[in-house]
């Protein structure tokens, strides 16, 4: 069996390779970041029995999986803007949207890989095709290499896309303002009482503040603005306390245990703008490449963008492992079955979110519901 080239050590990534090696496939990951601990891995992840939890039981790490799963972390709370509670929803262990931390699921997936698999401080910065299925990818550093099976898994910006399609993420129209809050039920207890146990959200229209619970008595809220990007252009980010009395203007009037969770943020604030790819993104079988999450199918946060990835990761594995003699066949399965898979990802999402909040909340309530935090 050829080497598997996978270009990002993100979730999907790191998925993909796993599954590889459970079947005896020979793998490198070539990754951006100096480390593993280069940089933060982002917050809370709730891993769905549909499609996440799947790849981690092909990963062969259901196990390990459970063990670094925050126990409480799916109680479910929303607020009107004054603070009023309109609806809870207790985490009684029966939910099937266990939420662990980022950074220990790309831990969980590293550690059972074998020691060099992963190759840090490798930036790629594009790659051509040579013919028959073979790709040379280039390197920041000026290496290059050449491989005969080649993966994208580095996401929005795919350095790998170019080889298949023309597409480009647009912005989506919203962003996420990011914002932690440390030591919350001791420095910060009005907001910590608001969040309660797990998630919560307060939605409007064209704005928002959803905010979850993490380890370490930590608040990480994103809050949530329909503006164009020139709006946010004119905000100096690098002035945190200029950009923080801006973003909170939007939410004046709001009860201040909400707004608090901007306000009184740890941290600067950081902007995080949506893209996307186009619906139904899809392109013609090129040998000897294809792509797998946010490189194939970029969406606006809701949700699933990690447990997509992951699930890509374990298919396009399965596929080729499924076909050890035909490399192209196992592609094309992937592909087909991806394309299909995420031309119904909405109404699959829509489906299982009515069974995760259950049928107590009022539909004048779930009309506003947030599809996501920014964690996916």
């Amino acid at each position: 069996m050829k080497t598997v080239t996978i270009v990002g050590a993100g979730l999907g990534g790191l998925t993909l390779a796993r599954v590889l090696h459970v079947h005896g496939i020979p793998v490198e990951v070539y990754e951006a970041e100096a480390s593993p601990d280069a940089r933060a891995q982002g917050g809370m992840l709730d891993i769905h029995d549909y499609n996440g939890q799947l790849a981690i039981e092909a990963a062969g790490l259901r196990e390990v999986f459970r063990a670094i799963v925050l126990e409480g972390r799916q109680a479910m709370r929303a607020l009107s803007e004054d603070g009023t509670l309109l609806f809870e929803k207790a985490d009684d262990g029966q939910g099937g949207r266990p939420e662990a931390q980022r950074a220990d699921l790309r831990r969980m997936l590293l550690d059972a890989l074998p020691a060099g698999t992963v190759n840090w401080g490798a930036k790629v910065t594009g790659a051509r095709g040579l013919g028959e299925g073979r790709h040379e990818v280039a390197f920041a550093d000026g290496r290059t290499l050449v491989t005969e099976l080649l993966v994208g898994a580095d996401g929005a910006w795919s350095r790998i896309r170019p080889l298949l399609s023309a597409a480009t993420p647009e912005y989506a129209g919203t962003s996420f303002v990011e914002t932690y809050l440390h030591e919350a039920d001791t420095r910060h207890p009005g907001a910590a009482k608001a969040v309660g146990g797990g998630m919560m959200f307060v939605p409007a229209p064209d704005r928002g503040i959803t905010a979850h619970r993490e380890r370490g008595d930590t608040l990480h809220a994103y809050i949530s603005l329909t503006r164009p990007l020139d709006w946010f252009d004119r905000i100096d980010f690098t002035d945190s306390a200029a950009a923080t009395a801006r973003v909170a203007a939007e939410f004046e009037g709001w009860a201040p245990e909400i707004t608090a969770l901007i306000t009184d943020s740890d941290t600067p604030p950081v902007l995080r703008p949506h893209f996307a790819l186009p619906d139904g993104h899809r392109w013609q079988r090129t040998p000897g490449v294809t792509l797998i999450g946010d490189a194939a199918h970029l969406q606006v946060p809701n949700g699933e963008g990690a447990n997509w990835a992951m699930c890509d990761g374990a298919e396009l594995a399965g596929a080729l492992a499924a076909h050890p003699d035909d490399l192209e066949a196992g592609l094309e399965a992937y592909e087909q079955a991806m394309f299909t898979r995420m031309s119904q990802a909405d109404d699959v999402m829509n489906e299982h979110l009515e069974e995760a909040f259950g049928e107590d909340m009022p539909k004048s309530l779930r009309a506003l519901m947030p599809e996501s935090r920014q964690d996916d």
